[in-house]
């Protein structure tokens, strides 16, 4: 895959997303499904390597980047995520006081439903991929309770489920 269409790709799924990882299914149906150069555990690891970090959640991308194409395609990644932010301050000049539009915030909630709808979607797949027994099924409903119905943060959550694991394996 060259890198030109790396990028535009990654540009893409950043575009289309409100939040850093309602891009994920985007970058899971180019990359995974249609193109064929990454996998859904390599899609996982990318995302769960970005997480372990201080960042943006779509920090991912330059993981999945790394992945397909190397360093160059790290590099193609990262660039893919900072575009979005520079084309928001042309967008924000040109626009003004006009964002405050009862039409245009109606178009952005229906961009952030489907989005939503999107990133469940393509989570069933990657959990699929990833729960592989009992353990990892407990470790999964208990993390998704976690973070659905308490204020933990997510990397108590990650590191909890880290630690079990260990455990669990080692006994």
């Amino acid at each position: 895959m060259s890198l030109v269409l790396l990028y535009l790709l990654l540009l893409k799924a950043t575009l289309t997303s409100f939040s850093g990882l309602s891009s994920l299914p985007v970058v899971r149906n180019d990359l995974v499904v249609h193109y064929r150069v990454l996998t859904d555990r390599q899609l996982s690891t990318a995302v769960a390597a970005a997480r372990l970090g201080p960042g943006p959640l779509g920090l991912y991308v330059v993981s999945a980047g790394y992945f397909v194409a190397g360093v160059p395609g790290a590099v193609a990644g990262w660039a893919a995520m900072v575009t979005p932010a520079f084309l928001v301050l042309v967008l924000l000049r040109f626009l003004g006081r006009r964002t405050e539009h009862p039409r245009l915030k109606s178009v952005i909630r229906c961009v952030l439903l489907a989005s939503a709808g999107l990133l469940l979607a393509s989570s069933v797949p990657l959990a699929s991929d990833g729960i592989t027994g009992p353990l990892t099924l407990a470790v999964a409903t208990a993390s998704f309770a976690l973070t659905a119905f308490t204020r933990v943060d997510t990397l108590w959550v990650i590191l909890g489920s880290a630690l079990t694991t260990l455990l669990a394996v080692q006994f």
